[in-house]
């Protein structure tokens, strides 16, 4: 299975050879394609052959491009992510509206909860109860937007009263950053597994190509929230967002196993796929933290 994530920083020509991307710069290094979970090639000036790009596709690497100030701009998504992607999307155009609804459901309320534990974690006993009370009252579809209501007194609590995600601060630039990163991790494993990550199972906009991403990623959300609380950084320069990047190789506990977030966000995402298609919500498997790694 790949695990590592691969940042290319500065300007170099990428080229496939035997199996291995090779990086030709002031040094030549060679990395073997198999072990490569994600590349983000930071540079602009870096160059790519077609080769390549094509062994990457092949490979199911996630490959994410950036802007001249470092930030996520694109990514490399392939057409068909597996051998049977045409019967995954005839069954994903079939989930049943109302067990989707109880999906999202669970999904949020494992959310809410998750940011609950973080509060208890840092004494805020007050805010953490609130969001308890909210998760026992989450709805299918979460008609009564629990989920909205459980964020301001969350945000509220870590950054204090006068803080909203709308701001441009420091905090929302990191907090964006980080959210980009595990959006390409579950644009990567929903593409694998062969389905479409513009149909989304609650979000329904139509200039979002990644509905489904935004839907799955949602109980993730908290472990790029704990690394930028734990930075408590006045500058979100590239020591931050490589530290943000790193998050992928840390380690949860998920189907009573340790794995790095990139394997668990797999397991979890074909446990979702795996849920809708058989509904059965027994199926679904969430992430327990441990503490040690985040």
């Amino acid at each position: 299975m790949s695990w590592r994530t691969v940042i290319i920083t500065k300007r170099c020509k990428l080229d496939l050879k035997m199996g291995y991307m090779v990086v030709r710069g002031e040094e030549v290094r060679r990395i073997y394609l198999d072990e490569i979970a994600m590349l983000i090639i930071e540079n602009p000036a870096v160059s790519l052959t077609g080769c390549l790009l094509e062994g990457l596709v092949s490979q199911k690497v996630r490959v994410v491009f950036c802007d001249a100030k470092r930030s996520p701009m694109a990514e490399l998504v392939p057409y068909y992510g597996a051998h049977d992607s045409a019967r995954k999307v005839k069954t994903q155009m079939s989930w049943n509206h109302d067990f989707k609804c109880l999906v999202w459901a669970e999904i949020v309320a494992e959310k809410i909860r998750k940011q609950a534990e973080f509060l208890d974690e840092l004494g805020k006993a007050r805010e953490a109860a609130l969001l308890r009370e909210y998760v026992g009252q989450v709805e299918p579809h979460d008609k009564t937007n629990r989920e909205g209501h459980a964020a301001k007194v969350y945000f509220n609590g870590l950054f204090g009263m006068g803080f909203t995600r709308s701001a441009e601060t420091v905090i929302n630039a990191a907090l964006n950053y980080g959210y980009a990163i595990l959006l390409s991790a579950f644009n990567r494993e929903i593409t694998a597994c062969g389905y479409l990550t513009q149909l989304g199972i609650f979000h329904d906009n139509m200039f979002n190509h990644y509905n489904l991403s935004s839907d799955l990623m949602e109980p993730f959300r908290v472990l790029v929230d704990r690394l930028v609380y734990a930075a408590d950084i006045d500058a979100f320069d590239s020591v931050q967002k490589h530290a943000l990047w790193e998050l992928l190789n840390s380690r949860l506990m998920i189907s009573n196993t340790s794995q790095t977030v990139l394997n668990a966000v797999t397991i979890y995402t074909r446990s979702v796929f795996d849920t809708l298609n058989d509904k059965d919500l027994s199926k679904l498997r969430f992430f327990q933290i441990v503490r040690d790694e985040l």
